[in-house]
């Protein structure tokens, strides 16, 4: 027997623990070289965990759901092992199902089991389970089954095989048809470490930062007219459609470079400024939101960009992303226009200073040259740290992203 270790691969500095997620093979199966045995859930990411070599998984050292560390060991693999049909085959027979005990118990009769809302609709019109037909999974009684019987004039047993008992009070005739009492469930599920950690960081954000935010209005009309204009060739050139994106990003850092202290952070009781600009796109997924960093935005050309954005939309859905791709970044954009949003005021996430929410664009009426016209507008926000930005840096790096876009040419001037 030769046996393999299979271990937690390395995590991130800032990150102390993972958890295992569920095992996509069995003790005694047979795995292939680089297989995904299991995924493993940080804070920030999910990773996850081939098999070294190829064999047998001899042995599941953490079962699902485990805390583990960077290299601790969760497995072993016997590479010279054969994988074993019976145990898979077995597996499920050593523990009959309740409803199959139970019926083996009556000599194969149906089971006499009610689901929780049938139980109270049974109770509540007299009935046991032997009174109605069960149509659900090993004939237990549904709801629907209690509601059908009852409207069809179905009886307590008892009552057929003797009359009832003289009542001590008295009683009230049930309806010909039950009410439809409804379901309350709930489930209690435990915050997957992605989402906790977006907690975290955003009690962190409200109680750590001075935040304030600055509102404005932009007429998208000039950017709508230069997609529709260049759509086509942008996207046979560039195999990637021209997006609005890219036209924020851009004018975002058209109007960082003007206001240097929006591009900066806190640390101690220093100022920070950042001589580069890495650019956080909230992105939604499956886990949580997301925020990975386009950097250097200001060296990125409009294909650029919607590329990469497109690459992490999909890597987010996949659950992809690595935990270089979401570390750092200077200043963040969120787009919840994509949801229909009208209006929001976004959260820093820290260690940033500014964060531009984007919401959708709307036909809306506008007053031009003294008459009311009709132009897509876009309500744009920017929440800022009040500690290093004061008001005025704040408004007038909102009117730059704003002239930017109401007149892309600026952006090719720097102006």
């Amino acid at each position: 027997m030769s046996i393999v270790e299979v271990k937690v691969p390395q995590l991130s500095e800032s990150v102390a623990e993972a958890t295992m997620l569920t095992w996509k093979k069995k003790a005694g199966e047979a795995v292939a070289v680089d297989e995904i045995l299991i995924e493993i859930e940080t804070d920030k990411v999910v990773l996850e965990v081939p098999a070294p070599s190829a064999g047998v998984l001899a042995e599941i050292v953490q079962p699902d759901g485990a805390t583990v560390v960077a290299d601790q060991l969760i497995a072993k693999i016997d590479t010279e092992g054969k994988a074993s049909a019976a145990a898979p085959a077995t597996a499920p027979a050593a523990a009959p199902a309740p409803a199959a005990a139970a019926a083996a118990a009556t000599g194969g009769a149906k089971s006499d089991v009610a689901m929780p809302a049938a139980a109270k609709l049974l109770a509540d019109n007299n009935l046991k389970t032997s009174d109605v037909a069960g149509t659900g999974k090993d004939g237990r009684v549904t709801k629907g089954d209690v509601l059908g019987a009852v409207a069809s004039g179905a009886k307590p047993a008892a009552a057929v095989a003797a009359p009832a008992a003289k009542p001590a009070l008295p009683q009230v005739a049930a309806p010909a048809s039950a009410p439809d009492l409804g379901e309350r469930p709930e489930q209690r599920v435990p915050m997957s470490r992605l989402r906790a950690r977006i907690a975290e960081r955003l009690l962190q954000s409200q109680s750590t930062n001075a935040i304030l935010t600055t509102f404005n209005e932009v007429n998208m009309a000039p950017v709508m007219e230069l997609r529709k204009r260049f759509q086509d060739s942008f996207t046979k050139e560039h195999g990637v459609k021209l997006g609005f994106m890219s036209f924020f990003v851009k004018a975002a850092v058209h109007a960082l470079k003007k206001y240097p202290v929006i591009n900066a952070s806190v640390d101690g009781n220093d100022i920070l400024y950042h001589g580069y600009f890495d650019i956080g796109i909230a992105v939604g997924s499956p886990r949580g939101l997301v925020v990975p960093i386009l950097r250097n935005a200001d060296q990125m050309s409009f294909a650029d960009i919607e590329k990469k954005i497109a690459e992490y939309g999909k890597k987010a859905q996949d659950g992809k992303l690595g935990i270089e791709e979401m570390t750092g970044g200077t200043f963040s954009i969120s787009n919840g226009g994509t949801f229909g949003s009208m209006l929001s005021t976004p959260i820093i996430n820290p260690p940033q200073s500014a964060i531009l929410g984007v919401h959708a664009t709307k036909d809306r009426a506008v007053v031009e040259n003294g008459q009311i016209v009709i132009r897509p507008m876009n309500y744009l926000a920017m929440s800022y740290d009040h500690r290093i930005i004061d008001g005025r840096e704040a408004v007038l790096g909102l009117v730059a992203m704003k002239e930017a876009l109401e007149d892309p040419s600026r952006l090719l001037f720097d102006i």
